[in-house]
């Protein structure tokens, strides 16, 4: 039995729907610290916790040697990265055709290679597995998902919100996006 778990999020989003789940699933020892992770200050976090685990962040940050020093730095004993294997079809097509451009992978996992390399260099041991999963999401999330990737390229501002939820709308299954990828 897992005795605490300390969860740090940027995003007040996120935050709601982790307190969301906590709450459904009658979960109480998770505490939620509303910060950026890479902004954390090091003492708080240094040998801290018996496992550290990034979760779909990796093609946010600026430098990943950064941040797996720090995951290290943070860790007693273990680091986890959960990363997607590729990119969603919708994404890649919303991406086309509000940006204009054709996808040629601009946010495609590339920074899964990089981790593994960089890994490797300093002599860890990596112990790479793979598993199926399904995301369904509703409207209001599948716009923010496509937003976040986007927003990379362009500004996210209200006239491409709109363009990326009338593209969805027509896509709808039931008023819910299904999304199947692998990890």
């Amino acid at each position: 039995m897992v005795k605490k778990i300390i969860g740090i999020e940027l995003s007040e989003v996120n935050i709601k729907h982790l307190k969301e789940n906590l709450k459904q699933n009658n979960l109480k020892n998770v505490e939620i610290v509303n910060e950026d992770w890479e902004k954390v200050d090091n003492k708080e976090i240094e040998a801290k916790f018996n496992l550290v685990v990034c979760s779909h962040f990796l093609w946010q940050t600026e430098d990943i040697e950064i941040l797996l020093k720090r995951m290290e730095k943070a860790a007693k004993k273990y680091c986890v990265i959960i990363q997607p294997c590729g990119r969603g079809e919708r994404v890649k097509e919303v991406f086309k055709e509000i940006c204009n451009q054709k996808y040629k992978g601009q946010f495609g996992p590339d920074a899964d290679y990089f981790v593994y390399l960089i890994l490797r260099e300093w002599g860890r041991i990596i112990n790479v597995r793979h598993f199926d999963y399904t995301f369904i999401r509703n409207l209001e999330e599948e716009i923010r998902y496509i937003a976040s990737f986007i927003g990379r390229f362009i500004e996210v501002n209200q006239s491409v919100e709109e363009k990326i939820r009338d593209y969805l709308l027509k896509k709808s299954e039931n008023g819910n996006y299904r999304e199947k990828n692998r990890q």
